[in-house]
């Protein structure tokens, strides 16, 4: 049976590996939405090759161009933020929601509102307005699904068992390229280190989050609120290899995990079949030539990044949404080269010291916090940049 796929954020990485499980399942999939931010170039490229209904360039500086590129297809070009939300809201049997940062969270609230199952990608909009989308999940009778390798090894060791009966929730991590490094000589890395993931194929903005444990600390947020456990019972555990993604420990002391290469096309295919399976192309485990599995206690000293988002989810209200915002600012600017490593946390934990927003009760709520966290987030880097 053909089912229909509407894709957000098709050039990205997460969207270039689903596009490419869709090619391997032949007609499993017809494709009624893609959307990228600007690069036009790519995404009617991959128009062209799929014949969505619809294809959306985020930057409508760039709708002329993209109706150029489709023009005689048949294929409608639309552009800007209410052409995302439009396109979220029409009929399809599934959403992959992999646009990056809080520019998907508003397309992916629409999906949820028109009760379409999501394939959920994007950890910023659920760490920054969890509460309202959970919410709309339900008002809907929509389902998350989640394809963090992480939070998608906990879906599937909770299959079949009941969320009452969990002891704990481990979310595993790699440690990022520092794992071991000191404190002095993190601060002396360079962006072209922090994004060579030492297991995963990612984007730089990820890439940087997991160097600073950060992606581990926004990893736990999502968790909260996908699996509603408790908080002091969702813990993390550093293992360097990647080859456990999560875990989940029960209360006769049974403790599943979820095994699997570091590929992020078993995860997504976890999302597209579900509640099936389907084939991928990825390589089996080789168990004997892995041959040891290492764990250890993450390093918050070192690493304050998930202590600083255990804190701001423990607090709820605006903090993880300051939080996230404050971070996106703080790793653009390390990247530009403009702060220090270690500025990325300090800058986000300044912002989250400096003020305290009334309680989020809507999607407007959650952008004035987003548009004043940047600015506190913008003014601290300004400050590091002078020192």
């Amino acid at each position: 049976m053909t089912r229909r796929l509407s894709l957000f954020g098709a050039t990205g990485s997460v969207g270039q590996s689903t596009l490419d499980l869709v090619r391997r399942d032949g007609e499993g999939w017809q494709i009624a939405v893609l959307t990228a931010h600007s690069d036009v170039a790519e995404l009617a490229r991959l128009a062209r090759e799929f014949r969505p209904d619809i294809a959306v360039i985020a930057d409508e500086a760039h709708h002329a161009a993209l109706r150029e590129a489709l023009a005689g297809t048949g294929i409608e070009a639309a552009a800007g933020a209410d052409a995302l939300v439009e396109a979220a809201e029409r009929p399809t049997d599934l959403v992959m929601a992999a646009i990056v940062g809080t520019a998907g969270l508003a397309p992916t609230m629409a999906a949820l509102a028109a009760g379409h199952d999501v394939a959920l990608a994007n950890k910023e909009s659920l760490v920054s307005a969890g509460a309202l989308m959970t919410a709309a999940a339900r008002a809907s009778g929509s389902t998350i699904l989640p394809v963090d390798s992480e939070h998608n090894a906990i879906f599937q060791c909770l299959a079949g068992g009941k969320i009452d009966q969990v002891r704990r929730i481990i979310l595993t991590a790699s440690g990022g390229p520092f794992r071991t490094m000191s404190a002095a000589d993190m601060a002396r890395v360079t962006p072209a280190q922090a994004v060579a993931h030492p297991n995963w194929s990612m984007g730089a903005k990820i890439s940087v989050d997991s160097a600073t444990m950060m992606n581990k600390g926004l990893e736990l947020i999502e968790a909260h609120h996908l699996f509603p456990v408790g908080l002091d019972r969702i813990e993390i555990l550093v293992h360097p290899q990647s080859v456990i993604h999560s875990l989940v420990e029960y209360i006769d002391c049974s403790t599943l995990a979820q095994l699997g290469s570091p590929d992020m096309r078993i995860p997504i295919a976890s999302a597209l079949a579900w509640p099936e399976r389907m084939a991928t192309p990825c390589a089996p485990l080789d168990l004997p030539t892995i041959a040891r599995l290492d764990f250890e206690a993450p390093d918050e000293t070192r690493f304050p990044a998930t202590a600083l988002c255990r804190a701001a989810i423990a607090e709820g209200g605006a903090r993880p949404a300051q939080l996230n915002a404050a971070n996106e600012v703080a790793v653009a600017a390390f990247l530009a080269g403009r702060i220090s490593f270690p500025a990325i946390v300090d800058t986000v934990s300044r912002v989250i010291d400096g003020y305290a927003p009334a309680v989020p009760t809507s999607l407007h709520d959650i952008f004035s916090v987003d548009v004043a966290s940047r600015a506190a987030a913008q003014h601290f880097v300004d400050q590091f940049e002078h020192v």
